[in-house]
């Protein structure tokens, strides 16, 4: 092979192409992951080594993703560690304050310029009735909201003297950077994953390994196998013009993108969690079959764990939590959760949905104080009002979800219409014989999502017993099946935008 081919081949690994950012799913990750850990395991006892080769990975991966806005990354990473420091060094609270705001600035400030300004220009232009700015249309690189997040909890932390800075800057830019969180979470805190950067010698346990494989398989198969195939074949045809379709169509594409989008992003949070165990670092869980929630507050106790507790701990809380009586428990749960649709993306659709959730989670609070036998007993509520506590908030939810997947209100509001109005059960049979594949990974999508924990526990042991070979085969299957169903385009996942 001549030095042209060769450069041929290496260019394609060494530049970031923007329609194909590298995302988990995809084959070339697989491959590189593969170079990666093969070099890794020789690096248990080389702590300082290690901790350069993973970090210089990370940095890659996010090239491959975003390009040159790897360099931001760098920068928030810089900018809290030195921030971070001088909070610990000054006993002055007037300046620690003043410390920890500049931090908040700096990353919410980068985040407002490259996430919202084009949704501030739009809300400028709308009020004086014409173009009074231009539209920037700035790139958004993907995985800020999160590592902006992370940072922060950071030097909130050390503002509340719960952890102490780190020393090393290198510790902090793996702590942030590190790659299987990096783009769409969990959202990982200082507390719990800075003590095991440093372990020596590295211990991943036949437990720890076979755990992973098994979240690395059943995640690549919730987003590459039913999240890709109903979205693509479905779903996203629903939604793009509903008055195309029934209303039995409409709500089965709601049902749809209930399904597509828990799949899309617990897939995610499953081999992210997967790949960091078999690396020898452990996440906390961040799904919890959301969709078996009784009410609403479970409802974010189960679904993006990480988050909801972010939210909780360092805006619900700093705003006052439920210490101010409740009126002002009800304005602090509204004003968390319509940040929290706002962080989601720059739209007026999110920040009204996430006033629907503000608004539920401030009824059920209302309705267990004004109603007390409406709580649980013990530890379970009766069978019957869980039954349709489910139901309720499954579809309060799936409410909340054309919000946020309709592409305009327009649109949200072209569905619930066909629904209520166009919905004739006399097509239903149509419909099922016609999208037979789709309705079927749906089923099984639920039926998988409302199996008992135990379920899982028995998968994961029986991934620790069996041979590697049988695991190596497992893994095959599982890719083999992704290619037979996958289009030719690469299927993003749904949170890289946020």
């Amino acid at each position: 092979m001549t030095l042209h081919e060769w450069a041929d081949k290496l260019l394609p690994l060494l530049t970031y192409d923007p329609e194909a950012p590298l995302i988990f799913s995809s084959g070339l990750f697989l491959f590189l992951f593969a170079g990666f850990a093969f070099f890794y395991r020789f690096m248990r006892r080389a702590v300082m080594l290690r901790m350069i080769y993973v970090t210089l990975f990370s940095l890659y991966f996010y090239y491959k993703t975003s390009g040159f806005y790897f360099l931001l990354l760098v920068f928030v990473v810089t900018s809290d560690f030195l921030i971070g420091r001088a909070i610990a060094r000054s006993d002055r609270p007037g300046v620690r304050k003043a410390l920890l705001w500049l931090s908040v600035a700096v990353d919410i400030g980068l985040l407002i310029h490259f996430k919202y300004t084009d949704f501030f220009i739009g809300i400028v232009n709308d009020l004086s009735g014409r173009d009074f700015l231009d539209f920037r249309h700035i790139f958004l690189p993907v995985g800020i909201s999160f590592f902006v997040f992370q940072s922060i909890s950071y030097t909130a932390d050390i503002y509340r003297r719960r952890i102490e800075p780190l020393n090393c800057w290198i510790d902090y830019m793996f702590f942030v950077s590190f790659f299987p969180q990096l783009v769409a979470g969990p959202i990982v805190r200082a507390r719990d994953f800075l003590p095991q950067i440093r372990q020596n010698p590295l211990v991943v346990t036949r437990k720890m390994f076979s755990t992973g494989v098994f979240l690395v398989v059943s995640g690549l198969f919730k987003k590459a196998v039913i999240s890709d195939y109903i979205s693509l074949n479905f779903v996203d045809r629903v939604f793009d013009n509903p008055l195309l379709y029934s209303g039995f169509e409409n709500l089965m594409g709601v049902y749809g993108y209930a399904l597509q989008i828990y799949c899309d992003f617990s897939g995610y949070s499953d081999m992210a969690i997967g790949i960091a165990l078999m690396l020898g670092f452990r996440f906390p869980k961040n799904f919890d079959s959301p969709y078996k929630s009784a009410t609403i507050t479970e409802f974010w106790r189960r679904w993006h764990i990480s988050l909801s507790s972010w939210l909780k701990d360092y805006l619900y809380i700093s705003l006052g939590g439920n210490r101010k009586g409740r009126f002002r428990t009800y304005v602090n749960l509204m004003l968390t959760m319509l940040i929290g649709g706002l962080w989601h993306g720059a739209a007026m659709r999110f920040v009204l949905w996430g006033a629907l959730h503000g608004g539920a989670l401030a009824v059920h609070k209302w309705t267990m104080n004004r109603f007390p036998s409406f709580r649980p007993v013990g530890a379970e509520m009766v069978w019957w009002r869980r039954l349709l506590g489910v139901v309720v908030t499954f579809h309060v939810v799936c409410l909340g979800w054309i919000l946020f997947r309709a592409s305009d209100m327009e649109t949200g509001r072209q569905m619930l219409g066909q629904i209520f109005t166009r919905f004739d059960p006399a097509l239903i049979p149509q419909v099922v014989s016609g999208y037979g594949a789709v309705l079927g990974l749906m089923v099984l999508g639920y039926f998988l999502h409302v199996l008992p924990q135990r379920a899982e526990r028995w998968g994961e042991r029986l991934s620790e017993a069996a041979p590697l070979l049988l695991k190596a085969v497992a893994i095959a299957v599982v890719i083999w099946i992704v290619m037979q169903i996958k289009s030719s385009e690469i299927q993003p996942f749904i949170y890289f935008q946020f």
